[in-house]
């Protein structure tokens, strides 16, 4: 069953063909590690967890690479403003090595608590200066760099098909361009190599062929992603976001380096939103993983609220989504722990789940096919077995869970016992009212097939 994936710059599905055999190189753009991942920048790393897992799934051998940023990502794109370390640095009163350490182990913290499979290969920017210097220097001998007082730049005019990942309007941008340019040449210029500022020292700075200075944000993905995979690999993957600018200045340096586009594939995960407006970290008011945990929910909760859409649709939050995700997670959780041991897998429901997932991840299709096995009527061992083979595509642990053990006092078991012979006997009005005293009372019920299940209410504030 052929694996289609959509590649943005193409612009069009393709059958996924390994560049060699049957290893798959994938590299990941990884935070910016200044400041805590929110939950929109998490659902592009739960949407590439589904990725690599379909490509295993399919028997693919997958070298998985994400990066760390902890230098030279500016607060613009433009390459203006101060370096985001420097700037968090100054915020949090700790040298920008410790709060790289510190929000990396945060971010990593939130992968494990989603379920996140972690990259055979981490790979921080501070680690490989020598790489990305190598790289300035051939694009440089190549003719493709310009110096200015404050760095060595990219000159984007000297690419035949600079943006094409993007579909940019070179021409449109250059005629009607506000951007302030500074000395740059073009608006498409980026930098490569930055000079610390004169008379004052940074904390991240390296010696270079052409002086002190640092690295530019987009230098270390390719140099990196060069150094594991090679400099035509299968798949580089990031937030839509990342396609005008920083995928593009990717693709360009190893054009002009190297020759190739750098991936056969590029994909690109779409935007979380609050509101219909896009959840950022510039605006200052963003949700955090933990956020949700202070509430009460479980990080596999939002996992599959954001299997409801698919990766290239944006995706709207809200908190009554979430309550309706945590509530289908626990029924179909409920269900599977019902069904006791596995038994054989069902051979139609498994193809008909690969051919959605095989579709460019289809993950609303495949969780419908999901659903549609859990009111089959099939032996509840044949469906034990066949969820718990999806389950290695969704990554929700549904057979490691257990029901919680909840201290159920005594009056409160005796008002669902009274309740449950209330909806014997139709009596629903008192059924209602007898449910509506266990949630005053700090309980909630959830009716199963198997009977009531009795939790703790969750705070929905």
């Amino acid at each position: 069953m052929k694996l289609r994936l959509y590649d943005t710059y193409t612009r069009s599905l393709r059958e996924l063909n390994p560049l060699d055999r049957n290893s798959i190189g994938l590299y990941a753009c990884g935070p910016t590690v200044y400041d805590y991942a929110h939950i929109g920048n998490l659902r592009t790393y739960i949407f590439e967890d589904i990725l690599r897992r379909t490509l295993e799934y399919n028997g693919y051998d997958v070298r998985h690479v994400i990066n760390i940023t902890d230098v030279g990502h500016l607060t613009s794109d433009a390459d203006t403003g101060e370096d985001k370390m420097e700037k968090g640095s100054r915020r949090m009163g700790k040298s920008a090595w410790e709060i790289a350490n510190f929000y990396t182990l945060a971010f990593k913290s939130d992968m494990q608590a989603l379920n996140i499979l972690e990259p055979h290969i981490w790979c921080k920017a501070t680690d490989h200066i020598q790489e990305q210097i190598d790289m300035i220097a051939c694009i440089q001998e190549k003719g493709f760099t310009y110096q200015l007082s404050d760095g060595i730049y990219f000159d984007s005019s000297k690419l035949p098909n600079y943006g094409y990942l993007a579909r940019l309007d070179i021409e449109g941008l250059q005629a009607g361009s506000r951007i302030d340019l500074g000395e740059k040449h073009h608006p498409t210029d980026f930098a490569l190599w930055k000079f610390s500022p004169q008379n004052q020292k940074r904390q991240m700075e390296w010696d270079s062929p052409w002086g002190m200075g640092f690295p530019g944000w987009h230098i270390e993905c390719s140099a990196m992603s060069i150094k594991y995979l090679g400099t035509f690999f299968d798949i580089h993957c990031g937030g839509e976001d990342h396609i005008s600018v920083h995928h593009s200045n990717e693709i360009a340096q190893t054009m002009a380096c190297y020759g190739t586009r750098l991936a056969n594939f590029w994909m690109h995960g779409y935007f979380l939103q609050i509101e219909e407006s896009r959840m950022a970290k510039s605006s200052g008011e963003f949700l955090r993983l933990q956020n949700l945990i202070d509430r009460r929910y479980e990080p596999l909760s939002y996992r599959f609220f954001c299997l409801n859409a698919h990766y290239r649709a944006k995706l709207n939050f809200t908190w009554e989504g979430l309550d309706s995700a945590t509530t289908s997670l626990n029924r179909l959780r409920s269900q599977v722990y019902d069904w006791g041991e596995p038994g054989q897998v069902d051979e139609s429901f498994s193809n008909e789940f690969l051919s959605q997932v095989n579709d460019d991840l289809n993950m609303p299709r495949a969780m419908a096919v999901a659903w549609e096995l859990t009111r089959s009527d099939l032996p509840v061992s044949t469906k034990k077995a066949t969820i718990s083979l999806f389950d290695r595509i969704l990554g929700l642990r549904l057979s490691e869970w257990e029901p919680p053990k909840v201290e159920i006092p005594d009056e409160i078991a005796d008002l669902v016992q009274k309740r449950q012979l209330a909806r014997s006997d139709k009596r629903w009005a008192e059924a209602d009212s007898l449910r509506k005293q266990v949630l005053e009372a700090g309980f909630e019920i959830e009716d199963t097939p198997f009977g009531p299940r009795v939790d703790i209410k969750r705070s929905s504030e």
